[in-house]
């Protein structure tokens, strides 16, 4: 290991001892499990960003979850990170026998395939005959809602459930609107956010028959959302406050902000 990652393990195993950071010696590995989401999010906003220092950062933060979670375990007899590190690296060694060993991969697609078919190996190996296992066993309860809903659908699809093309989802999307239409006339809170998850779902749905990841396409639509407010609050009158606009001030710098720069890339 570096001189560096020595330095952070100890600097954890300081702040966890006796006589070090009250608060780290009450973590648990539950109690941080919030903040160990929050950083992996953190690091995905700063790469998307383009920002190298922030990215530098982000994944420094990260790394202290993870050696803290393994730090705490190891208090308590578990794993440690050393342990964490081998199987990590006996996992890659695993799932890349056209590096490491004698198969053949020559293109991302067949080394794709080959890591989903020695996944299904291992997950096989871990069976057990008391434990029914499920064709959508495998998918993490704490993935966020979009990746969670597109992993399922994919398990769910290579079974053989699935539409035979993309627009075939098309219709479900105009049902599952249809009906939450209904629901907003008819006033049943419950029924219409039934509906609109269900609006959801389907929508994920057309985005994984297209080959789209959904997560993506959302954080992607949400920052677009995002620099045009903002464009629009640049835009402002002189002495006028956003709030203090009509509707129809508001939609004008809202088409203002949608035009495209002269100074932007035509591509």
């Amino acid at each position: 290991m570096s001189e560096a990652y020595d330095r952070l393990r100890g600097v954890i195993a300081r702040l966890r001892a006796p006589g070090g950071c009250p608060w780290d010696r009450e973590q648990t590995q539950r109690s941080l499990l919030p903040s160990l989401v929050e950083e992996a999010h953190e690091v995905v906003d700063a790469v998307e960003r383009g920002h190298a220092a922030d990215t530098e950062e982000e994944l420094g933060d990260l790394l202290i979850n993870i050696l803290m979670q393994a730090e705490i375990a190891a208090e308590g007899g578990g794993f440690t990170a050393d342990s964490v590190a081998a199987i990590a690296a006996e996992k890659l060694i695993r799932r890349h026998p056209h590096v490491f060993g004698t198969s053949e991969a020559g293109t991302s697609e067949a080394v794709l395939l080959q890591w989903e078919e020695i996944k299904k190996a291992e997950r096989l190996a871990k069976e057990t005959s008391e434990a029914p296992v499920s064709l959508l066993d495998g998918v993490p309860l704490g993935f966020p809602a979009l990746v969670r809903a597109q992993k399922i659908q994919k398990k769910a699809a290579k079974a053989g459930f699935d539409w035979e093309h993309p627009e075939d989802v098309l219709p479900k999307i105009r049902e599952e609107l249809a009906e939450v239409e209904e629901e907003m006339v008819l006033g049943d809170r419950e029924r219409l956010s039934e509906e609109i998850g269900d609006l959801f779902f389907s929508v994920v749905n057309l985005a994984r028959a297209l080959s789209l990841d959904s997560e993506s396409l959302l954080r992607a639509a949400t920052g677009k959302f995002e620099r045009r407010f903002r464009a629009m609050e640049a835009s402002l009158p002189e002495g006028r406050q956003f709030r203090d606009l009509t509707f129809a001030e508001m939609d004008a710098l809202w088409e203002k902000a949608k035009s495209p720069s002269p100074d932007a890339d035509p591509s």
